[in-house]
């Protein structure tokens, strides 16, 4: 099979992201960051080409929470998958993240690769369906925008 979708696992502990990498590799092309810093570098760099992030939310430099945050506000679109192994409340924990899903480690692979598959799949439906449906034109007043503008930031 060949590989066409590219994942980013973000964590800290070298020996949880040579296991996914193990596990993952044959099916999907990695990419991997130590910390959130170079996690949020390869992201900025590889936007386009990476299709779902899984990430630590625990990590030495950078709240997980913070990490998901930044992706999602930039590429609601884009899956990412938080991993912890805090105890925590499954939905409240991805509410309050906008995560499109939280693992508790340890976890199996096979849940994994399953939700990978799944999530994978749900954003190129959405894809699919975005491309069929015409977007509305949305107009914007221009002064509107700048009076809304200066009444904030001044």
């Amino acid at each position: 099979m060949a590989k066409k979708h590219r994942i980013l696992i973000i964590d800290d502990s070298e020996p949880t992201i040579a296991g996914l990498e193990a596990y993952l590799g044959g099916k999907y092309h990695i990419l991997t960051a130590l910390n959130g810093r170079d996690g949020i570098r390869i992201f900025e760099k590889n936007e386009k080409r990476i299709h779902l992030v899984l990430t630590d939310l625990i990590l030495p430099d950078l709240a997980g929470s913070d990490l998901v945050s930044l992706i999602k506000n930039r590429t609601p679109e884009k899956p990412v998958i938080g991993m912890t192994g805090w105890e925590y409340d499954p939905e409240g924990f991805e509410f309050k993240l906008n995560a499109d899903l939280m693992l508790k480690k340890p976890f199996e692979m096979e849940e994994l690769d399953l939700a990978l598959e799944k999530l994978i799949s749900k954003m190129h439906t959405k894809k699919i369906r975005s491309r069929a449906t015409p977007k509305k034109t949305q107009v914007i007043i221009p002064d509107f925008i700048e009076h809304i503008t200066k009444s904030i930031f001044m």
